[in-house]
């Protein structure tokens, strides 16, 4: 529960940078790295049930 309250009050940091600075740059930069994170970990995860099926 702490690390999801830290990230998210990471990611509202992010945003208000890119708010103050007009770094509009860096916002596409974050949502593709969360995304590869989201699928390197859902992938780690799910690997090892997809072994079994075949």
């Amino acid at each position: 529960m702490r690390t999801i309250r830290y990230v998210g009050r990471l990611l509202g940091e992010f945003f208000h940078f890119a708010w103050k600075n007009k770094a509009w740059w860096i916002i596409p930069v974050v949502v593709v790295l969360l995304l590869l994170t989201l699928f390197i970990t859902a992938g780690t995860g799910v690997a090892p049930y997809i072994y079994t099926l075949f």
